[in-house]
């Protein structure tokens, strides 16, 4: 991942001072010790009814103890309610639910600094970094810019003898004696320590922050220059602002380097899926300045992107120089849509501040993501937006990526979490009381842990604190937004962006990719509603999100399943025996899908070739002779033929008139048995339901699904009228022992078997499909 702030490490040792300042205390009276052995008495010897007699009271005692015992083992063993009722019985604890913080906002007691030597000290514009090293050459030039104030934050990792004139350094020490609430759930190691820095700065009289990075460059040397930094100016509020239109309403997120003339280079937080998304807007709507509250810059050089596109996109001796349009205008955001937003190049005006706030319960490379998709849909609520603008840094590419195992945070669940927040509402009265709603409504969603929410209530708390006014709420747009607002055509303006050379692994950009983004933009537009449902058999580790990023470009998402499930990779468990019995759950959840294609890791889709497909019927492999066979139940020697043959007889009796006319008008008789080896198939919206009340009629039936896929398709639909995209397919099961080019074809819609493990075999199946899909090595 290239946050390029500090990377995150897997421990580190607690420096001595507290995190809090602790009162100081009084040293203990010296206690005296009472040696005891000079005063044992003498032992005595006792003869039994003596030593009975003497011990009476024990004895008793004892042995009413062990009574009440066994009475209560007795219990124990023969009465479960009575055992419950005595405790018993060791049962698991139930976790505890998630507790909404209950705060007073209006009596959070000041904080006021008085013991730093920058007490007095106040400023309007802050610039805050986070330093693990000795100062740079970037930050050097960044203290120099006229009329701002660097605020460098130390971590564990930070020299001991920092310095830097003209820069306010503060060492864990300084941090601990502020007596902010959010010390006690900040890392040692971590850049988001540098939420200490943005209190100090609301502190000190802030009114507006930009967050940086110490590797930036500011292009000009002046903030003032690219981003809006006088809100209320009447030339800002007057100043018309491109805006992404609202004309399609399922779009929630933008790649915004299209709009700069970037259109194969995608930021740090685009959800995968939405990577092949490069066609560029036909028209703009525009309107008003003033509420840009959050200003998001682009990078030169170095831009914000992920792992998985600085680790394929180049040869590991080579650095990327990536160049924007400085010409294009800037662009906001309307509500509904989202775009990443990022730590390093980002202007907070005082209507933003609460937006600062950056988790401690994700990964470090994942932090400033979540917190931005997080304000944006806040910011809303108080009538703000966020503005994407030309390249106001430049950024050296070092050659150092992060591993890619660490933005599994974002990879996993980011398309998930905007659709999330686009959804969410609250009935909440004031700002500050929404923001710690939306906190707690993340953390029961498994977006962040409590960890955070508590940690959202000292961000608020100390916020008050500090003297921070929340902002009033505004009304919301956004429904109306979605129940189809009309846009009047005069407001909208068309902006064509440029289309500047990018480098894939050192071969400039040619007029050919035009044609190659159209055809993937065509297969997008075609696909762009139907779900892929993939069974991966082996293991997920090194190929889940890879496939998520081939296919993630065409489908409308992806859904990994698999024998065992892995959370942080978003693979659900389901058994491939019966997989069709777990399809049912997909189906709900994606109820506005115009269909779903199940495909196994075994077989290679080229949706290139399926774009003449009719989406509305099924698809399947019943042309391929090697694939769909039909057996006699007699025949077979095998015992697990008659079994299943004997339940599709049972499932057929119960099916209702119109399944079971369909599936006996196609079935060769009650003595054979059709089977289909299911690597593929198609299943359009208008058949979902006949498809789950089939899974509903198998219920407990142990039917091996090679035998339920093709009882279900010719019940729901005569065979005549399945579309044959398939028949073309290559299907050469005696090749499971390698892969090879030679048994691969472009112009097929299909390829059994191709085996994919692991990356290599990832990047191998990348260069052969390259063939159908030339934008494919991108990815390589």
């Amino acid at each position: 991942m290239m946050v390029q702030q500090d990377p995150p490490f897997p421990s580190s040792k607690k420096p001595p001072k507290p995190h809090r300042k602790q009162p100081q205390t009084q040293p203990q009276p010296q206690q005296t010790t009472t040696i005891l052995s000079d005063h044992f008495p003498e032992p005595q010897s006792l003869g039994l009814p003596k030593w009975v007699s003497f011990n009476l009271f024990k004895v008793t005692t004892f042995t009413i103890l062990a009574l009440v015992i066994a009475a209560l083992f007795f219990l124990h063993n023969t009465n479960e309610s009575s055992a419950t009722f005595f405790c018993f019985n060791s049962h698991t604890k139930k976790p505890i639910p998630i507790q909404l913080p209950k705060l007073d906002f209006n009596s959070v007691r000041p904080i006021s600094d008085k013991d730093s030597v920058y007490a007095s000290f106040t400023s309007r514009r802050w610039i805050v970094v986070s330093v693990s090293d000795y100062p740079s050459d970037s930050l050097r030039k960044l203290v120099k810019i006229k009329g701002w104030q660097v605020l460098a934050v130390g971590n564990s990792r930070t020299p001991s003898d920092w310095a830097l004139k003209g820069a306010i350094f503060m060492t864990l020490e300084d941090q601990a004696n502020l007596g902010f609430r959010v010390l006690d759930y900040l890392p040692y190691d971590s850049y988001v320590r540098k939420t200490i820095g943005y209190l100090f700065a609301i502190q000190h009289g802030a009114k507006m922050i930009f967050d940086a990075d110490d590797r930036a460059e500011i292009v000009g040397d002046d903030l003032g220059k690219h981003f809006d930094l006088k809100l209320s100016s009447v030339d800002v509020m007057q100043e018309r602002i491109l805006q992404y239109n609202r004309m399609n309403p399922n779009r929630s997120v933008v790649n915004p380097y299209v709009h700069f003339g970037q259109r194969s280079v995608w930021p740090r937080g685009l959800p995968l899926e939405n990577v092949g998304e490069v066609g560029h807007e036909e028209y703009y709507n525009q309107v008003f300045g003033g509420t840009q509250y959050i200003q998001q810059g682009l990078s030169n050089g170095l831009p914000d992107v992920d792992s998985v596109f600085y680790l394929t996109r180049k040869l590991g001796s080579e650095s990327f120089d990536i160049r924007f349009d400085d010409n294009s205008p800037k662009v906001a955001l309307p509500q509904g849509v989202m775009v990443p937003v990022n730590s390093f190049n980002t202007l907070f005006h005082s209507n933003s501040f609460w937006a600062l706030m950056l988790p401690v319960s994700v990964s470090s490379m994942a932090s400033d993501v979540i917190r931005g998709y997080w304000a944006q849909r806040v910011l809303w609520e108080i009538g703000g937006s966020v503005v994407v603008y030309p390249p106001t840094i430049f950024r050296e590419d070092k050659i150092e990526g992060y591993p890619f195992a660490e933005e599994k945070d974002l990879h996993v669940n980011v398309g998930r979490l905007i659709k999330f927040l686009v959804s969410w509402r609250s009935t909440k009265r004031n700002l500050f009381e929404k923001i710690l709603d939306l906190s707690f409504a993340m953390a029961k969603e498994g977006f962040w842990t409590e960890k955070d929410l508590q940690f959202t209530a000292a961000w608020l708390e100390d916020l008050l604190a500090v003297g921070y006014n929340q902002p009033k709420l505004k009304a919301l747009e956004l429904d109306g937004i979605r129940l189809g607002t009309t846009v009047n055509q005069g407001e909208l303006k068309e902006f064509v962006p440029q289309k500047l050379p990018c480098v894939h692994l050192g071969v400039k950009e040619s007029e050919t990719v035009n044609y190659e983004i159209g055809n993937l933009v065509r297969w997008k537009k075609n696909f762009g509603n139907i779900v892929l449902i993939m069974f991966v058999s082996g293991s997920v580790e090194g190929t889940a999100l890879e496939w998520r990023l081939l296919y993630g470009r065409i489908f409308k998402t992806v859904v990994i399943l698999s024998e065992k499930a892995n959370e942080e990779l978003a693979v659900e468990e389901a058994s491939l025996d019966q997989i069709y019995k777990y399809l049912p759950k997909i189906f709900e959840r994606f109820t506005s899908a115009e269909g779903f294609l199940f495909l196994q890791d075994n077989t290679v889709l080229n949706y290139w070739n399926l774009v003449q497909a009719d989406k509305s019927k099924l698809w399947i492999t019943d042309k391929v002779p090697q694939s769909w066979t039909t057996v006699s139940s007699k025949e077979k020697k095998s015992d697990w033929f008659s079994k299943q043959a004997r339940m599709v007889k049972k499932v057929v009796s119960t099916m209702p008139a119109h399944l079971q006319v369909s599936y006996k008008a196609s079935s060769t008789g009650e003595k054979s048995l059709t089977i289909c080896s299911s690597e593929i198939f198609y299943i359009p919206r208008a058949f979902v339901g006949d498809f789950v009340d089939l899974v509903g009629l198998v219920g407990n039936f142990n039917m091996h699904y090679k035998v339920a896929i093709p009882m279900f398709f010719t019940a729901m639909d005569s065979p005549q009228q399945f579309d044959n995209v398939f028949f073309k397919m290559i299907y050469n099961p005696e090749l499971l022992s390698s892969n090879s080019s030679r048994s691969y074809s472009a112009q097929v819609p299909a390829v059994y078997p191709w085996t994919v493990s692991n990356e290599v075999g990832f990047v191998e199946l990348i260069r052969v499909m390259a063939a159908g899909d030339p934008l494919l090595m991108e990815l390589v």
